[in-house]
């Protein structure tokens, strides 16, 4: 073929090999062509500081941040807690005797030390694969239990395990004087998961409820008060009729559920009790001095609870602490 279009001389040839070179990387390529320079090696930029966002936990802003639960001893003897008022949620649960324990979840603000810390119990695994893959720092378990904890998608943190994240208290006597730092305590756990969606919704109020000054929730050996503080818009709480510190949360749960017996048993050979915490059941939301009847709904354990009106539609909290009391049915 002949003519300006086709015909490629020596000179042409010579440029169309420079700029294959250039394609790779090599050096500039010069001549008719234009010229072009190699793009800048890309750098992969440094982790910055999580952003923040809004807590999926108390719907107030807060970085996002891994799940720490602890297992908080709360008979007579343990009280006042330490660290309790900075949880992002704090369940109540039922345990031998009627007692009761406390799991708090952190992971917007967690405190410097928290306590005082006791053992696990069945309930928990269920309870706690709503978070994923969080730290659960606890004083132990029972040795049949054991198994079935290391099984689950936890890391777990004891003083066995892991003692530079724990401290004993001695002005206190055992068993209430262990305590777990969080900051050590997370730091064995570098992939733990961060706090996600498990159900809870914030935002307005619903526009009725009945007024509500206070209300008691009674376990079979335990009682807890909240007093609604309008100038605080939180709820004070009383445990067994005396106060433990600020604890002010913004929204009180309290969940009907089934508790059964479990497969286990404490060393005095009390059966322990075990906290159905899917399914679905009624329970009453406290907020901004008002109750309001609820619905609960968590199908299965790796997903959290959704709690609507009577009539279907979702019930707010409102921003800030959560406690949901996990209270029987009968």
């Amino acid at each position: 073929m002949t003519g300006a279009r086709g015909h490629r001389g020596p000179g042409a040839a010579a440029t169309a090999v420079l700029c294959a070179v250039t394609a790779a990387g090599l050096y500039g390529c010069s001549g008719s062509g234009p010229s072009e320079t190699p793009p800048a090696p890309t750098r992969t930029p440094a982790p910055a500081t999580p952003p923040v966002g809004i807590s999926p936990l108390t719907g107030l802003p807060a970085r996002s941040g891994p799940v720490l639960a602890v297992k908080i001893d709360n008979v007579p003897a343990a009280r006042p807690h330490t660290g309790l008022a900075a949880a992002d949620l704090v369940y109540v649960e039922q345990v031998e005797s009627g007692q009761t324990r406390l799991m708090a979840v952190y992971s917007s603000r967690p405190p410097e030390l928290v306590g005082p810390v006791r053992s696990a119990r069945e309930s928990d695994l269920a309870l706690l694969r709503q978070f994923g893959s969080p730290v659960l720092a606890y004083s132990g378990a029972q040795s049949a239990l054991t198994p079935l904890l290391k099984a689950a998608p936890l890391h777990l943190v004891s003083e066995g395990t892991t003692p530079g994240a724990f401290r004993r208290d001695p002005a206190r006597s055992a068993p209430h004087n262990l305590y777990v730092r969080p900051a050590r305590a997370l730091a064995t756990a570098p992939d733990a998961t961060h706090a996600k969606d498990i159900g809870f919704r914030f935002g307005p109020a619903p526009g009725d409820g009945t007024p509500v000054n206070s209300r008691t929730v009674r376990f079979p050996a335990a009682r807890y008060t909240f007093t609604w503080a309008p100038e605080a818009k939180a709820w004070h709480v009383a445990m067994d009729g005396r106060a433990d510190g600020p604890l002010a949360p913004a929204t009180v749960v309290v969940q009907h559920v089934t508790v059964r017996a479990s497969r286990f048993h404490d060393f005095l050979g009390a059966v322990s009790p075990y906290t159905v915490t899917t399914g679905s059941g009624t329970a009453e939301v406290l907020r901004d001095g008002r109750a309001y009847p609820a619905r609960w709904s968590r199908p299965d354990e790796d997903r959290g609870t959704t709690f609507t009106t009577p009539e279907g539609a979702p019930l707010n909290f409102a921003p800030g602490q959560v406690w949901v009391l996990l209270t029987g049915t009968g």
